[in-house]
């Protein structure tokens, strides 16, 4: 089987309403049990905000360290799943999956 990685897109910007939010997650734990139960799910997590990253740029032989995004964007990664499928529809469905429970992108990305 393929380990594959479901990346959640999040749009900047301040997050939904606390009760649109409560709805949101209660969808995405009914995914990630689903992937449980069905022995897809390998790992998954969540990211604070881009304004918590440290970049680190290799420029020669030193290594440059910038606070924050490498660039702005609309949109940033909020979190992902790694999944093991037998291949890239079933995969793709459980990104489906994910998509409608969080109402965001996902990008479905086989590892090599």
């Amino acid at each position: 089987m393929t380990q594959y990685l479901l990346t959640v897109y999040q749009p900047d910007g301040p997050l939904p309403a606390p009760e649109e939010l409560q709805k949101v997650m209660g969808e995405v734990e009914a995914v990630d049990r689903a992937m449980r139960d069905a022995g897809v799910w390998v790992f998954s997590g969540g990211l604070h905000p881009p304004s918590t990253a440290t970049v680190l740029n290799p420029k020669g032989a030193d290594v440059l360290m910038t606070d924050g995004p490498y660039i702005e964007g609309k949109e940033h990664v909020g979190g992902f799943t790694i999944i093991e499928a037998p291949d890239l529809d079933a995969a793709l469905e459980w990104g489906r999956r994910l998509a409608a429970a969080t109402t965001l992108p996902i990008e479905v990305r086989p590892f090599q």
